[in-house]
């Protein structure tokens, strides 16, 4: 009886324990399943990479300028034209030497294998945002040597037992990211960060100004991380969050944003085999850039809102592109497919809408394929004869249906919706430019791109 007591009393002793338990876990068993925003995203992506490239692309072009030569660099058409170097060849034979050498993690190509090696300094920094010179100060050599061969051979480190200091994790993480074959940002998107930097508010004369357009640089960042490799995604994310979280604590640190993008541009974008000299006229454009990354990188790495409801678009079939308020007032409705039927097929429409629908198609068609004719010989003008002349001939339904809004949703200028390809670009007939028509449709004014580079 004693001991059915005592174990009574301990039972009773762990009981608040289980409740905690059990209070933290019931709510999340009996809350509903939170859908992924970016599903239709990522399903786009890995199902449809074409489609998703040419996609954001097209987005990108509407924010940034980016001539033909820029534009094919970008989109992987032509190799990265880079700053050159006087010393290139000495430190491309220093670069082959390291990299004879490489293991697992560094002077390898990024992969998720050595992603989670160095993922151990990038967490132990986290825990020490308060080391004073964070990333400035240098750490030991010997040590780094030591924990340097241990991430190379695939250990497991522990960082806690008070071997090694946050300096030595610190620089060893900048050490990496030198190493890499290729910079982190890509060589590729070279260009492109140089031309995000260079986004600046207009004044009410519509003259230029020098004060940055934060909100079209998120836009721009956003579109432009949606293209780089996973692996690249992946660490930059991770890096990001701990140099965001690194900033915020500069008060203790003495670590800001700009002292921070300092120490880590020439990691992370600056080409090759390049020198201080070779950029000394975007040097500080490129800091200012890293900064904007560590500063807006809580929003960064999500896709902008008309991404994920073309995306959606693509794969549901919905009838019509809502306004945020329509879909407000909407919320109610269930709009797609109904159940049981498959995702990825359209709904399909009958009757007088089918017949409205093409006969409006046809016609945006034709008068955009006069509009094409009229732009001066090129590639490009060829290549999207092409593409308009089939449509045109056997016209058909496609994925990502084309609905035309009411007149009274028009805005700036009576701009018509245009569909090609089931892309459905749009044509602008006062400027003659093709906008996407993956614009906000949150009331912003919609933002063009050229029909030619």
């Amino acid at each position: 009886m004693a001991a059915d007591k005592d174990n009574n009393h301990n039972l009773d002793k762990r009981s608040p324990k289980r409740n905690v338990f059990n209070i933290q876990e019931q709510p999340l068993s009996s809350q509903p399943v939170i859908f992924n925003p970016d599903f239709f995203v990522e399903r786009l992506r890995h199902e449809h990479p074409q489609a998703f490239t040419d996609l954001i692309l097209s987005n990108i072009t509407r924010l940034i300028d980016l001539p033909g030569d820029e534009f094919s660099q970008l989109s992987g058409e032509s190799e990265p034209r880079l700053p050159s170097s006087a010393a290139g060849s000495f430190l491309r034979s220093l670069n082959f030497l390291k990299r004879k050498e490489r293991g697992l993690v560094f002077g390898a190509p990024l992969t998720e294998e050595g992603i989670a090696q160095i993922y151990q300094l990038i967490e132990y920094l986290s825990k020490n945002l308060h080391v004073e010179g964070l990333f400035r100060v240098p750490g030991h050599s010997l040590r780094q040597a030591a924990l340097r061969e241990m991430l190379n051979s695939g250990t497991e480190i522990d960082l806690e037992n008070g071997d090694f200091h946050p300096n030595d994790a610190a620089t060893l993480l900048k050490t990496f990211l030198g190493e890499l074959p290729e910079p982190l940002l890509t060589h590729k998107h070279y260009l492109a960060h140089l031309k995000i930097g260079e986004l600046t508010r207009f004044d009410e004369l519509g003259n230029k100004t020098t004060v940055p357009d934060k909100e079209r640089q998120i836009e721009a960042f956003q579109l432009l991380f949606m293209l780089l490799p996973p692996a690249n995604r992946s660490l930059l994310k991770l890096l990001l969050d701990l140099l965001y979280h690194t900033a915020r604590n500069q008060h203790v640190n003495k670590m800001s944003a700009i002292n921070l993008a300092t120490m880590f541009a020439p990691h992370i974008i600056w080409p090759k085999n390049v020198t201080a000299s070779d950029l000394q006229e975007n040097i500080e454009k490129l800091n200012k850039g890293v900064a904007a990354l560590i500063r807006y990188s809580q929003k960064l790495f999500k896709a902008p809102v008309y991404i994920k409801e073309y995306a959606r678009l693509y794969f549901t079939g919905s009838t019509a592109l809502k306004s945020n308020d329509d879909m407000t007032l909407c919320s109610g409705v269930k709009n797609g497919p109904t159940a049981g039927e498959p995702l990825s097929t359209p709904t399909k429409r009958t009757g007088p809408e089918v017949s409205e629908h093409q006969n409006y198609t046809q016609s945006a068609l034709r008068e955009l394929y006069q509009q094409v004719n009229k732009m001066p010989e090129s590639a490009k003008k060829k290549k999207l004869i092409k593409q308009l002349e089939k449509p045109l001939q056997t016209p058909s339904e496609t994925k990502a249906p084309f609905c035309r809004r009411h007149w009274r949703s028009r805005s700036l200028g009576e701009k018509i919706k245009r569909k090609v390809l089931g892309s459905q670009i749009l044509f602008d007939k006062e400027n003659g430019r093709i906008k996407s028509p993956l614009m906000s449709t949150s009331g912003e004014s919609p933002k063009a791109i050229k029909a030619t580079d």
